[in-house]
């Protein structure tokens, strides 16, 4: 892609009213969501169950892009189409995850590191021939007694930097995840220090590389109470600390933060959304999702890998898909979940 196109590619990405769909669980990760459905993950369910996904009628209207894992983009729909030609013409833009999982920082038994740098280039190169047209890379910090070190933030922030940079070289639209996990006891403000120092070395990074912020997306954790933390921060709390922390940390360069949302129920990532997007402030980029579970989870219990029950799947993931994307104006409401129901 040249540079315009990048540019237009992340735009379009963040189009109003339109968000992300994470469709990249890696084997393991959809292995266990299927359970939860008491269904073998066998490559044929997982790609069944993809396909019901991206053909679900009138999904595009609030869909602008999905991030597929390297089994997935490799696969076809049902009419034989391979799924980023299937999406594209939706008009749904192709993703990409390339990072290869994380594994223990060394010397440390509580922080973890990205893997997937060596052979990166040649790997994009292959994506892109493939049909993507932008990529997901993800760093995990965990927030514990003594943690994260500023060994763990910075080591995480340079991988997410030459990743991002060999991206753009191959013409693909990096998105940047650096996660600051829900897990534990700490507070909301313990979670505003963390994710704020994650953001000021990430971008610190991003520049050293020469990373083009215009021609990137940004997919952060929300400024949110660990799960285990007996004072849970309420929707207005939750929005007006992540877009604090956003404001004195992200350029206004960058086109989009496409927040993940990292472990909160489907109604509880879409309420939060929606509540920074109805700030009278305006904000100087566009706030959107990069949803995995909490696009997913009720089209996944209604589907219970039966083909009779796809039609329902498919009702529960466009309910989901106009919720989310009704918080990206600051229009959601809990009214607006018994649509559902009531339909």
């Amino acid at each position: 892609m040249t540079a315009h196109e990048l540019e237009n590619t992340a735009k379009a990405l963040v189009a109003p009213g339109r968000g992300i769909l994470a469709a990249d669980e890696s084997t393991g990760t959809i292995e266990k969501r299927f359970k939860s459905i008491n269904l073998a993950s066998t490559e044929e369910h997982r790609r069944a169950y993809r396909d019901l996904l991206f053909s679900t009628p009138g999904a595009a209207e609030f869909i602008s892009g999905v991030i597929l894992y390297d089994e997935t983009i490799r696969q076809r729909a049902a009419d034989g189409t391979p799924f980023p030609k299937f999406l594209a013409a939706r008009g749904i833009v192709p993703g990409i995850k390339v990072d290869a999982g994380t594994v223990a920082l060394p010397g440390s038994t509580k922080e973890k590191r990205t893997n997937g740098l060596d052979g990166l280039r040649e790997r994009l190169a292959e994506y892109r021939g493939l049909g993507a047209r932008f990529a997901k890379w993800r760093a995990v910090i965990t927030i514990g007694e003594g943690i994260p070190s500023r060994r763990c933030l910075e080591d995480n922030a340079y991988s997410l930097a030459i990743y991002a940079a060999l991206c753009q070289e191959q013409g693909l639209v990096p998105i940047v995840e650096p996660e600051v996990l829900m897990d534990g006891h700490h507070t909301l403000e313990r979670c505003f220090e963390v994710t704020q120092a994650t953001l000021h070395l990430v971008f610190d990074a991003l520049y050293e590389h020469a990373v083009v912020l215009e021609r990137m997306l940004l997919k952060p954790n929300m400024v949110i109470s660990g799960k285990e933390c007996p004072t849970q921060a309420s929707t207005q709390e939750v929005a007006e600390a992540s877009v604090q922390c956003f404001r004195r940390t992200v350029p206004a360069a960058v086109p989009g933060i496409v927040f993940l949302s990292g472990g909160q129920s489907s109604p509880q990532a879409t309420a939060n959304l929606s509540a920074m997007n109805a700030m009278a402030t305006v904000h100087p980029w566009q706030l959107s999702y990069s949803y995995g579970r909490a696009l997913q989870d009720e089209a996944l219990r209604a589907w219970k890998g039966k083909a009779e029950n796809v039609g329902a799947a498919q009702k529960a993931f466009l309910h989901r898909s106009r919720m989310v994307s009704a918080a990206r104006s600051g229009r959601y409401s809990e009214k607006m979940e018994r649509e559902l129901v009531t339909a």
